[in-house]
């Protein structure tokens, strides 16, 4: 009787290293800028999901509807970053104490503020977010990274668009 051919305890041996024209240093700081865009990202989410939880006043209606479109927006974002992240061949973070030490912008406030605070907060954290997204152009534009630089830009887009239409809202 044949002996079935041994199996190998490696189990590197079979996956293949990451060859897509783009060096392991570079990936690695790809991946590093991404994982700051994916904790500010959620940490948006969080606050604008509070804030949807929590606005109180007269113009509640309309700012619970709208802040239920930006956390929804918000939540389908981290998946994209977060997948990117993989397919460069790194670990993508995803507890709140990693969040908590990659993000840019602060905690949603223990105690909501009032509606057009709220408001502001929000202005402000999207626009910190666009600044963290276009921090890593530079180095997915050298590399050649076309996949993140257009991930990159559709997040700019979201986020450039949402302050304005939140700064509006503030305008008198």
């Amino acid at each position: 009787m044949a002996k079935a051919p041994a199996k190998s305890t490696d189990k590197t041996a079979a996956v293949p290293r990451i060859n897509i024209g783009i060096s392991e240093k570079d990936r690695a700081g790809i991946a590093k800028g991404l994982s700051h865009l994916l904790a500010d990202t959620y940490t948006l989410y969080l606050t604008t999901h509070n804030f949807h939880w929590n606005v109180t006043g007269p113009m509640f209606n309309t700012l619970h509807l709208m802040f239920m479109g930006q956390y929804t927006e918000l939540w389908n974002a981290v998946d994209p970053i977060a997948e990117r992240i993989r397919s460069l061949g790194h670990v993508a973070p995803g507890s709140y104490a990693q969040f908590g030490k990659l993000a840019s912008l602060p905690d949603a406030p223990a105690t909501p503020p009032r509606a057009l605070d709220m408001v502001r907060v929000l202005v402000t954290g999207h626009e910190a977010v666009a600044r963290t997204a276009r921090e890593l152009f530079p180095l997915a534009d050298k590399v050649g990274d076309e996949p993140t630089a257009d991930l990159l830009t559709q997040r700019l887009t979201v986020h450039e668009q949402t302050a304005w239409m939140l700064r509006s809202l503030l305008e008198e």
